[in-house]
């Protein structure tokens, strides 16, 4: 993922909404969002090049997603892929803080992120550039590709649209997957720096990312009502054919 924003313990009914986008190259070959037949409770889109995925949910009310952090220049060939963070999670057993623990010894495999892994019961926060794990504060909250909040021009918009949006007690899944389609560019004046050049900067400014080789791959609604049930609703560009497809989950969170 390159944008999460997410309402956690805000709303009277729904103590998680999740709205985020995947941004990737179009070339990279992607399953889209399904129960995994290797692992059938696990539902997420998945990596078919390294085999991971960046966000996804199970039937017992675990879920988890990931953005990178970036850093040009620190990033390693031989580095893990950061998506088995995620699939890892999805596939365990262990406790959220539990998992971020055994992550903190080995983060030096992999190269840089940001990392949410939670149940029905909590959420947690880690990256080791802080290299601190953290229980997320109930708020709204936006993540791409520097730490937690970081007020970059698209997690600011985002985490504005996210709080109008959910002001309503009926929770809009339309209204929540526009927001993800913002392909409006931050001013030049906004703009972080993060050593890719101000061109690179601009192209990714926006909350949706477009291009001729990269750009938003997937924009996924997670929602968990007070009752545990589960809504995983995700639109996903077929590159091939510059199609979208959406696919929308519902169930309870089995016991």
């Amino acid at each position: 993922m390159c944008l999460i924003l997410f309402a956690y313990r805000v709303h009277p009914d729904y103590p998680l909404i999740m709205a985020a986008n995947r941004d990737e190259f179009y070339k990279r070959p992607t399953a889209l969002a399904a129960f995994w037949e290797d692992h059938p409770t696990v539902l997420a889109g998945r990596d078919l090049e390294k085999g991971g995925t960046w966000m996804g949910v199970t039937r017992t009310g675990r879920f988890a997603a990931i953005t990178n952090y970036r850093a040009p220049g620190y990033d390693r060939l031989d580095a893990k892929s950061r998506g088995f963070l995620v699939s890892n999670y999805l596939t365990g057993s262990s406790k959220p803080k539990e998992y971020l623990e055994k992550v903190q010894q080995d983060h030096k495999l992999y190269n840089g992120f940001n990392l949410l892994v939670g149940d029905t019961e909590s959420l947690y926060y880690y990256s080791p550039i802080l290299n601190k794990i953290s229980i997320v504060p109930p708020g709204v909250h936006g993540l791409s590709n520097a730490v937690l909040d970081t007020p970059w021009p698209k997690v600011k918009k985002g985490i504005e649209k996210l709080t109008q949006a959910i002001s309503n007690k009926i929770i809009d899944e339309s209204l929540l997957l526009s927001i993800l389609s913002d392909s409006e560019e931050a001013p030049e004046e906004e703009l972080p720096d993060t050593g890719i050049g101000k061109d690179w900067e601009k192209l990714l400014s926006p909350i949706f990312i477009q291009s001729s080789t990269y750009g938003t791959r997937a924009s996924t609604i997670l929602t968990i009502d007070n009752d545990h049930h589960i809504v995983f609703n995700e639109k996903s560009l077929l590159p091939d054919l510059r199609q979208w497809k959406q696919s929308r989950f519902t169930f309870f969170v089995e016991d």
